[in-house]
């Protein structure tokens, strides 16, 4: 169910912002604005990376090192997000909420890992995934959001 959706959010994100890229969608001028254009630039990795770790061979250097370099593109988007504010009239929305639990998250997930709780360690990584990837990104899709206007508008 992780990889239909996944390779799902993927693609539409793919489709709209190389229609952007190339000019078929209509202007977004917030766009020019560094911390959206951050939060896409590790976001949209994120979306195959954390498939990619979740599909393969757990525990060993290569599972680690993928790992942190997603938990980081996973920090990193959600602090950007904490500085896209062009909806609200500035102010925060509820979809900020995924920011701050996915900065929650992420220290679970590494202490639980480090002590070796790894059913835990999973859970945790599991619902990051879901939650901040999966259900946020369904969000950005929702009319008059930026992602719904690349891709549909």
């Amino acid at each position: 169910m992780l990889l239909i959706a996944g390779t799902l959010l993927f693609s539409l994100a793919a489709y709209g912002v190389a229609r952007s890229a190339f000019g078929m969608a209509p202007p977004t001028p917030w766009v020019r604005d560094f911390a959206l254009l951050l939060h896409l630039s590790t976001v949209i990795p994120a979306i195959p990376l954390g498939l990619y770790i979740f599909l393969n061979r757990k525990g060993g250097a290569r599972h680690k090192l993928l790992g942190k370099i997603w938990l980081a593109l996973m920090g990193i988007t959600a602090i950007a997000t904490l500085f896209v504010r062009n909806i609200e009239n500035g102010g925060f929305s509820w979809i900020h909420l995924f920011s701050v639990l996915t900065l929650i998250a992420i220290p679970k997930a590494i202490l639980t890992a480090r002590r070796g709780q790894i059913a835990r360690h999973k859970s945790h990584l599991v619902t990051l995934f879901v939650g901040a990837l999966l259900i946020s990104g369904a969000f950005s899709f929702l009319p008059g959001r930026t992602m719904w206007t690349w891709a549909f508008g």
